[in-house]
């Protein structure tokens, strides 16, 4: 196959792509009312290959979403309810002994935890000690599980979403910032809008059940994680992330004076390549062959909001992360050739 055609293959797959984003929108909005931006970026972390945490309080639907958006996609769904006295091998699977009816010979056998399915919805994880929590890293970057010395793959596609809930904080684990990390995303799931708490409210105590449509199975979406691989991005757009990365980090030359009063800990590598692979499946959900700097725009949010630590002067003042991830993008220009004239970025680029 020629490179014309190439591109013109790829070019009609992101057509199909935009298509089908519309579909599983549809989809969803038979059973979930609003949230569209939720959904959008939990498609763009599967699409980039990446994990989410969603934080919500209780009843906003998060875990219907999540189960509904597996059956639009064909996937494998599994909950865990993450409590206290959760072990291990309670999610990753353990080995027991089984005896042949015949030859009454004993041997091992690995019994599959519930990782082993292609979406894993991950409640409460900061319900659960430190110890289960681990459990969940060598899957999240693996894609494997070891018990009892030997490694077993999982499935794949595979996509860990994990629910937090921000009240009642007493006797729960806060995930520590490694294990935050290996998240692409920390999306908050809020209030609805007047308008969809009327139409929730209104399905929900009636008697239909509306039936979901699937849209794409596994193999289409590791295909489609292959095609965001393949979006071009502009030199531009990667100064431009790096620059919104770099700025958290405090003690470094040319960061602003309000991240060195309001953070103690900023981003890391990570978070500059999140930001590229997100911006290419943001532009290809919208039908776009290329990236631009509103797509990184965007998703600052989503991927940096986890990654930055605020301190107690922050704190003091009702500062939040995204409070500084809002002025981040305020004061940083999005035009190459402001942003490499700018003393204090050519500072921030050479340091």
């Amino acid at each position: 196959m020629s490179q014309a055609e190439l591109a013109q293959t790829d070019l009609d797959a992101v057509r199909k792509l935009k298509t089908a984003f519309d579909d599983i929108k549809r989809q969803l909005s038979r059973v979930i009312v609003g949230q569209d931006e939720v959904i959008e970026e939990l498609l763009i972390a599967m699409f980039s290959k990446g994990h989410c945490i969603l934080e919500g309080v209780p009843g906003l639907a998060k875990t219907l979403m999540i189960a509904t958006l597996a059956r639009c996609l064909s996937l494998d769904f599994s909950r865990i309810q993450f409590t206290p006295d959760l072990m291990p091998s309670d999610i990753t699977g353990t080995r027991i002994i089984e005896e042949d009816s015949e030859t009454r010979r004993r041997e091992f056998k690995f019994l599959p935890g519930p990782l082993f399915a292609n979406i894993v919805l991950a409640d409460e994880i900061n319900r659960t000690p430190p110890k289960t929590q681990a459990a969940l890293l060598e899957a999240m970057q693996e894609k494997q599980v070891t018990v009892g010395g030997q490694r077993h793959k999982l499935t794949n596609p595979f996509f860990v979403l994990a629910t937090q809930n921000p009240i009642e904080q007493e006797g729960t684990y806060p995930l520590p910032e490694a294990q935050q990390d290996r998240f692409m995303f920390k999306v908050f799931v809020k209030y609805p809008n007047f308008k969809d708490e009327f139409e929730i409210a209104r399905r929900t105590t009636g008697v239909a059940v509306e039936e979901i449509t699937p849209v794409l199975d596994g193999q289409q979406i590791m295909d489609i994680q292959h095609l965001v691989r393949k979006v071009p991005v502009g030199d531009h757009v990667i100064h431009y992330c790096l620059a919104l990365v770099r700025q958290t980090r405090i003690g470094e030359p040319g960061v602003p004076k309000f991240v060195k009063e309001w953070l103690s800990w900023g981003a890391g590598p990570r978070a500059v390549q999140n930001l590229i692979l997100g911006a290419k499946a943001r532009a290809l959900l919208y039908g776009r062959p290329h990236v631009t700097t509103e797509d990184v725009k965007a998703l600052a949010y989503p991927v940096l909001r986890h990654r930055i630590l605020t301190n107690f002067t922050a704190a003091s003042e009702g500062v939040t992360t995204d409070t500084v991830i809002k002025r981040l993008l305020e004061e940083t220009p999005e035009k190459d050739g402001e942003l490499l004239k700018d003393e204090r970025f050519k500072k921030i680029f050479a340091s």
